[in-house]
């Protein structure tokens, strides 16, 4: 059986190695971080990254350390719905629930289930060059390694992908954003619900992700911003007390703060005996809470292409073929939901109001069916 050397240990590359040692492969992880963090932030897990982990046996240990949702919501800043996506019919029909959990916990979760599989820390890639049918990967410290195929799953900025692509770009979405945790205690209403509350320039969500817990996120538009360090009870001011009770109660030197960035969808995302994974071949702006979900969709798919298919080109490309459109349309719909959400023209803001209310729910329906199913 080959053996498979992972460029990142983040969600994206766990998974792959989980679902790898599943299906007999030998697997090794290089990881930059000297150490793993426990950083203020939540993540989403959807039908379709839940349906994965319960194919991989991850599913349960998932759901008994996070926070349960059925339903996602557009809110005004009155707090009025526009729309909502109710979860439970896709609960029922795909068998597994939505949840939001912290993302260090689910990614301790998933160290413990990768066995004996070796992670090397500090480990930053500075080069790879493909030599004979060998890949050879030398990293910042000076070492280096010889692999047999190789998956980049280093994120949005990933070495593997600037050494066998050249001129991929990045996308600036124009808006930045702050992540954090907070111990307040909201409505009990709001209990397993995903609200995000779209103003003029700016956005704030929340979600649960443990009953003491909740996660949120703040955006505004790049252009209003001057430090991470800003006063965000005075920016979202004339926003809900609830905003300003979660903002309240968080550990200020928690808090992150990251501009919002996607990757111009690209062509390939494989050459020779190196494939890329997740942000590395098609991270997305975080408006559809669906790029981790996409990167676990992908781990699961270039799995089952290695194990089913003896050549490696064949397998990639099979892969692609199965991912490829899927992920780039939720890349292109999550960037044009973050514009048209966070729009700061007052008449765009009021059509966007009105026909997010008048749409339809079997179209929101339609569109959840498509990201929720699995081809494979």
């Amino acid at each position: 059986m080959k053996k498979i050397t992972i460029i990142g240990a983040g969600i994206g590359g766990l998974t792959t190695a989980i679902a790898l040692k599943q299906k007999g492969f030998e697997v090794e992880i290089f990881e930059s971080s000297r150490a793993f963090k426990k950083a203020g932030s939540g993540i989403n897990l959807a039908i379709n990254a839940m349906q994965i982990y319960k194919k991989l046996g991850v599913y349960d240990d998932i759901l008994d350390k996070a926070n349960y949702t059925n339903s996602m919501n557009a809110l005004t800043k009155g707090l009025r719905l526009l729309t909502s996506a109710d979860l439970k019919k896709f609960e029922i029909k795909y068998n597994v629930k939505t949840v939001a959990i912290h993302r260090a916990t689910l990614h301790e979760i998933l160290l413990n289930h990768i066995g004996n599989t070796k992670i090397n820390l500090n480990k930053k890639l500075k080069s790879l060059e493909q030599i004979d049918g060998k890949v050879n990967l030398v990293f910042e410290d000076g070492t280096s390694h010889q692999a047999e195929i190789v998956i980049g799953a280093d994120g949005i900025h990933s070495n593997v992908r600037k050494s066998i692509f050249k001129g991929t770009k990045l996308r600036d979405a124009g808006q930045v954003c702050w992540r954090g945790i907070s111990k307040t205690k909201i409505d009990e209403k709001y209990r397993t619900e995903l609200n995000e509350i779209w103003g003029k320039g700016n956005r704030f969500g929340f979600v649960h992700i443990s009953p003491s817990d909740i996660y949120w996120f703040a955006l505004i538009d790049k252009d209003k911003f001057i430090s991470k360090d800003m006063d965000l009870l005075q920016i979202f001011s004339d926003y809900p007390k609830i905003v300003q009770s979660i903002i309240a109660e968080t550990d200020q030197k928690e808090i992150l703060c990251n501009e919002i960035w996607d990757l111009k969808p690209i062509d390939m995302w494989y050459k020779g005996n190196v494939c890329l994974l997740g942000d590395a071949a098609h991270a997305t702006t975080p408006n559809m809470g669906q790029g981790a979900c996409q990167a676990i969709e992908s781990a699961m798919a270039l799995s089952i292409c290695l194990k089913e298919e003896q050549n490696n080109e064949t397998a990639f490309s099979r892969y692609q073929l199965i991912r490829k459109e899927k992920a780039n349309q939720v890349t292109k719909t999550s960037w044009l939901l973050g514009q048209v959400a966070q729009s700061n023209n007052s008449l765009v803001c009021a059509l966007r109001n009105i026909i997010t209310k008048i749409t339809p729910k079997y179209v929101t329906e339609k569109q959840s069916e498509k990201i929720f199913n699995l081809k494979y």
